[in-house]
C-alpha cells in the first residue's frame, strides 16, 4: 500500500522494497530462524514524487543511510515481531522525509552592536592593564 506523507506527497508501493534478516540480539531458539529484521529501502533520487530541494535535503539528514545510488535505506531490529519492524521502519521514513519538507529559514549575517563592540575593546583593555602589571619587580 502507498505511503502517505502529506496531504500533497505520497510515496509509491514500487519505491520501495523491503527485506527480511535475521537480527542479532536476544531471541532465544527464535533468533536463530526468524527473519524478523528488516531493511526498509526507498529509491529516493529515482522518486518522482520528491521535489529536488527536499531530495537534497533528505540526503543531507539521512547521513550513513544514504547510498551512493540514491535510495535511503532505513533498518529496523527493534522488536522481535516481524510486523511491528516494518511499522517501525515506515513510520521513521515518513518522519525522515517530513523534515526534509521543512524549508530552512535563511541566515541574515548581523553586525555587532556600537555599544557590544565598545564594551569588548574597554575588557581587552583592562585585561592588557592586568597582564602588563606582571613581571619582575625593580627595586
Amino acid at each position: 500500500m502507498p505511503l502517505t506523507i502529506n496531504d500533497r506527497i505520497t510515496i509509491a508501493d514500487w519505491e520501495l522494497t523491503e527485506q527480511f534478516v535475521r537480527a542479532s540480539g536476544p531471541g532465544g531458539q527464535n533468533v536463530n530462524k526468524v527473519s524478523t529484521a528488516v531493511e526498509l529501502r526507498f529509491e529516493a533520487a529515482r522518486s518522482p514524487h520528491l521535489p529536488d530541494p527536499v531530495k537534497r535535503r533528505l540526503e543531507r539528514l539521512a547521513g550513513r543511510r544514504w547510498t551512493k545510488e540514491g535510495a535511503l535505506v532505513i533498518q529496523v531490529e527493534e522488536t522481535r515481531s516481524q510486523a511491528q519492524n516494518r511499522e517501525i521502519a515506515r513510520e521513521r521514513l515518513v518522519e525522515l522525509i517530513r523534515a526534509a519538507l521543512v524549508v530552512p529559514k535563511p541566515r541574515r549575517p548581523t553586525r555587532p552592536t556600537k555599544g557590544s563592540v565598545e564594551r569588548r575593546i574597554k575588557e581587552k583593555k583592562v585585561r592588557a592593564e592586568v597582564k602588563a602589571g606582571r613581571g619582575k619587580v625593580e627595586e
